[in-house]
């Protein structure tokens, strides 16, 4: 069931931040690391190492995606100009940032749905505690690992290592 579960990850369209439609499905056969970010969190600065990873590792085949959310403090208030400008200015941020969206509840982005149902958190929640929740899924589309707010990018690069190995 996983299996097949999984294979929907590349069905989903989704606009980027500047009211683009775009296919997970452009992604097939990379190692992702999916992202719910805002920019007035407390985890803001890991943009810095998300930008460092994707720098380093986008020429072998990996992608972060970042999806802003506002569902965490109002950490994610601007419009997605503001948010292009911010990731831009602060962070000099190039991977693709797609449209705001929620990442839990009854208007949940189904993406999520699906991350957070292949790789529960702590005890075997399904819902995203704070900004910064990071889903790392392996060329096969399957989710590899979920890691908490507080992992910073630097503390993955040997699980995205080994995942662009394979």
């Amino acid at each position: 069931m996983k299996e097949q579960t999984m294979s929907q990850l590349y069905e989903f369209q989704i606009n980027t931040l500047d009211g683009k439609a775009a296919s997970l499905a452009d992604y097939r056969g990379q190692v992702l690391l999916i992202v719910n970010t805002a920019s007035k969190c407390g985890f803001t600065p890991q943009y810095k190492g998300l930008e460092a990873l994707y720098e380093k590792y986008k020429d072998e085949g990996f992608a972060v995606l970042g999806f802003p959310c506002n569902q965490f403090g109002g950490q994610e208030p601007g419009d997605a100009d503001t948010i292009a400008s911010f990731c831009e200015k602060n962070y000099g941020v190039s991977f693709p940032i797609f449209e705001k969206i929620d990442v839990n509840g009854e208007h949940a982005h189904p993406l999520f749905t699906l991350l957070k149902q292949e790789a529960p958190g702590v005890l075997g929640t399904e819902g995203i505690k704070w900004n910064f929740t990071k889903f790392l899924v392996g060329k096969d589309g399957k989710v590899h690992d979920r890691y908490a707010s507080t992992t910073s990018p630097e503390n993955m690069e040997a699980d995205i290592k080994a995942l662009l190995d394979q």
